[in-house]
């Protein structure tokens, strides 16, 4: 985290981008007005009581802890809320608007920026009983742009600790190269060879709380474990690219357009 006491925005941003080349990652507490993240909140409990969808389910994924189908026990798990730039009006001006942009610029050393809505663009849903484990993995594994050089907004709205599936993160591991045995058919980390084992011994928890962003890179590896209180954890994960920097037409990544901000 940068240090608070630097007070000249052009200084701390600067700071900010240079923590974030450096470790893949940077926080930044309480980017989120109080008021928004108390108004998503409620349109979230109004989403899960019932369940609307479009969702995901821990059942779909297949991770670690997570029921083996959806006609498991806790087979109706929700595991993500989609779709949720256009789902939640009252998240769009913040999620657009200067405070989240001028940090985006920065990090992104860009000039302009943009939402993709094809990839995060949700509210994960980390319920306790059912959640399960996140193997380390790069996000950029499945997105195709013309660089990998994306950026992803993480938004708790409420305390994340290491007992609720907090995220984990390793510390520079965007900036190194990867041999092709070193992951397995899903891209994830084989956690077993010693090289590996190295770069996760290196990892943090990312502790945040309600209101705090956590801006990570493409390619920084990251995981989660499971929710082991009894609350359920709510995030907003948003992911945005330079404006130069377009998804390969034809892709998943150019399925909906990006927004700009």
């Amino acid at each position: 985290m940068v240090d608070p006491e630097i007070q000249t925005p052009q200084v701390r941003l600067q700071a900010l981008a240079d923590a974030f080349h450096r470790d893949g990652f940077v926080v930044v507490p309480k980017l989120c007005p109080d008021a928004v993240c108390a108004a998503l909140l409620q349109r979230v409990e109004d989403s899960l009581q019932p369940l609307l969808a479009p969702a995901e389910f821990e059942a779909d994924v297949g991770y670690p802890g997570a029921p083996a189908h959806r006609q498991a026990e806790g087979g109706d798990t929700p595991r993500r809320l989609l779709h949720a730039y256009s789902r939640f009006d009252c998240l769009r001006p913040w999620l657009t608007g200067p405070d989240v942009k001028r940090h985006l610029l920065a990090l992104l050393n860009a000039e302009a920026v943009c939402l993709s809505q094809c990839h995060h663009n949700c509210v994960m849903t980390k319920f306790p009983g059912y959640s399960s484990d996140t193997l380390w993995h790069q996000d950029v594994r499945y997105w195709s742009f013309q660089r990998p050089e994306l950026v992803s907004l993480w938004l708790a709205l409420g305390e994340e600790r290491e007992d609720n599936g907090a995220l984990l993160v390793i510390p520079g591991s965007h900036r190194q190269a990867y041999a092709a045995e070193q992951l397995d058919e899903a891209l994830f980390l084989r956690p077993e060879l010693p090289a590996n084992r190295v770069l996760i011994e290196r990892a943090i928890t990312v502790e945040l709380g309600r209101g705090d962003v956590l801006f990570f890179h493409c390619r920084t590896f990251h995981s989660a474990g499971r929710n082991r209180t009894r609350s359920v954890k709510l995030s907003g994960v948003f992911t945005y690219h330079d404006q130069r920097n377009q998804p390969v037409a034809g892709t998943k990544s150019a399925q909906y357009p990006s927004i700009p901000l």
